[in-house]
């Protein structure tokens, strides 16, 4: 494994998972849910690359092959931020939801 790489990949997924999250969210603004529910899915999918990622690291980390440094920590960064973008946008979606289902009651 490319330490570097996995890294860069890391930070690169880690990013594209957030923009789809925030993207989803503004399609949901505007009462796209479809398009939101699929830019969500997208994200996830990408999440989950970034997550196999960070397993990969973690064990070379357990293998005692893997040095620390700044870029590492700022993947990391990365990922967590992906991952509360996502769990936040899908909570407001779903009140762009129910805002939209009580408009039209």
């Amino acid at each position: 494994m490319d330490i570097e790489m996995a890294v860069m990949d890391l930070i690169v997924n880690s990013g594209q998972a957030r923009s789809q999250a925030f993207e989803a969210l503004a399609k949901a603004r505007i009462g796209n849910f479809d398009k939101a529910e699929i830019l969500m899915a997208q994200s996830r999918k990408v999440s989950k690359v970034a997550h196999q990622i960070q397993t990969g690291l973690i064990a070379k980390e357990g293998e005692g092959d893997l040095p620390i440094n700044l870029l590492m920590v700022h993947a990391q960064d990365h990922l967590m931020t992906s991952m509360l973008a996502q769990d936040m946008a899908e909570e407001m979606i779903k009140l762009y939801q129910k805002l939209e289902s009580l408009k039209e009651a």
